[in-house]
């Protein structure tokens, strides 16, 4: 019996670090997908690091098992096995649970479905929807630019500018507008950082300051931070240069 005991505790120790170790789930399906690598990989300091693979055989099936300290950013990397370097992401919100994928070889990431109870992962959703909208404007202003270019007509460059200005200050505002409604998710940082970096400074600390407390402290909060006093030290950097060129002139 003397020997029974620490045999329990071990096991609920070791039961107690796996359990610490696999805090989220993910399963999923690639329809066609017989054989290939998948990684789950995340943003490292300067580059995405692969945290596990599966190898695919026969079965288009697969799962991940891992640990995240926060709410974060994710991709599935597709390796068909094929020799193409050519790079196939999913990129997803990953949350401490569970999360499913499905999607197709054929059309990999692009007719996706993703199954979770994941607040920031639905929330991104309804970002990516409207986003997709203003990108999709600022294609067809590059063509008609195209277009234009061909033909010399400076006074319709000139017109399709002015739109194309307008659009990208419209996607700023609704990034803004967005950040300051999801406050309290790390979707709010994130999508500033990824969408909106290069917006007026005034709009990312306006944002920055209206976030709760936990999320100024999350991964994309103190991103989002850093950028900020990046921004401003250049700005001021910019100004005294400025002036400096201006004594010298003079």
């Amino acid at each position: 019996m003397k020997h029974f005991l620490p045999i329990l505790l071990i096991a609920f120790l070791v039961s107690s670090c796996e359990n610490e170790k696999s805090n989220l789930i993910i399963t999923g399906q690639i329809a066609g997908l017989k054989k290939g690598t998948l990684y789950l990989q995340k943003f490292g300091d300067t580059s995405l690091v692969n945290i596990d693979s599966v190898q695919v055989e026969g079965s288009s099936d697969f799962s991940f098992t891992t640990y995240i300290d926060e709410p974060q950013i994710m991709f599935i990397e597709l390796d068909r096995n094929d020799g193409d370097d050519y790079a196939d992401l999913i990129n997803f919100f990953a949350e401490p649970g569970e999360l499913r994928l499905m999607t197709s070889l054929k059309n990999y990431g692009i007719d996706l479905e993703i199954t979770s109870n994941f607040e920031n992962q639905k929330k991104l959703e309804e970002y990516n929807e409207v986003i997709k909208q203003f990108n999709n404007q600022r294609l067809d202003l590059i063509e008609a630019n195209f277009e234009a270019s061909k033909s010399q007509n400076e006074e319709k460059l000139d017109s399709l500018n002015k739109r194309f200005n307008s659009i990208l200050k419209r996607k700023y505002l609704y990034t803004v507008n967005f950040a300051l409604n999801n406050k309290n998710l790390e979707v709010s940082p994130y999508v500033l950082l990824s969408e909106a970096f290069d917006a007026n400074i005034k709009y990312l600390d306006t944002v920055y300051t209206a976030l709760d407390k936990p999320i100024r402290k999350s991964l994309y909060g103190k991103k989002l931070d850093e950028l900020i006093k990046e921004r401003k030290k250049n700005d001021k950097e910019s100004v005294e240069t400025e002036v400096i060129e201006e004594v010298y002139e003079e």
